[in-house]
């Protein structure tokens, strides 16, 4: 299937990692695949080695890992960090700085869960994003 459009909207309600993969080649590369007003879906991989920077948003995050090995440094456990891997899930509420340190031998893969619009800030908001959601 070819990836016209790489966001699953009503047009395009399924798509594979395989796919993904292929299409964007070796890391480190990120691949939106759900982008809506209330929620965005990221497909990020990175080798070894190649850390995010300290970061804080403004609202809840949270990710799945696909492949490989990540150690996320959280804010208030600086001394125990998580260490996840392929199958694993990770949440850092909203207001928490966090660091992300892509591990082991081959590339990581991890999905992130978030608000659409707002990147890393490295200083924290004065309040949590309000949601408003309309029926």
């Amino acid at each position: 299937m070819a990836l016209g459009n790489p966001i699953l909207s009503s047009a395009l309600n399924h798509i594979s990692l395989a796919e993904i993969k292929e299409r964007m080649g070796p890391p480190p590369w990120s691949h939106p695949v759900v982008l809506a007003d209330h929620i965005a879906g990221v497909v990020i991989c990175q080798p070894p080695g190649q850390e995010n920077d300290r970061h804080v948003h403004g609202y809840d995050e949270w990710w799945v890992i696909m492949e490989g090995e990540i150690d996320w440094i959280i804010e208030g456990r600086e001394e125990e960090p998580v260490r996840a891997k392929a199958g694993d899930f990770v949440f850092v509420p909203a207001l928490t700085f966090h660091h992300i340190y892509p591990k082991g031998d081959g590339a990581s893969i991890r999905i992130g869960i978030a608000l659409p619009g707002q990147g890393h800030l490295h200083q924290k908001p004065d309040h949590r994003c309000k949601v408003d959601i309309e029926y």
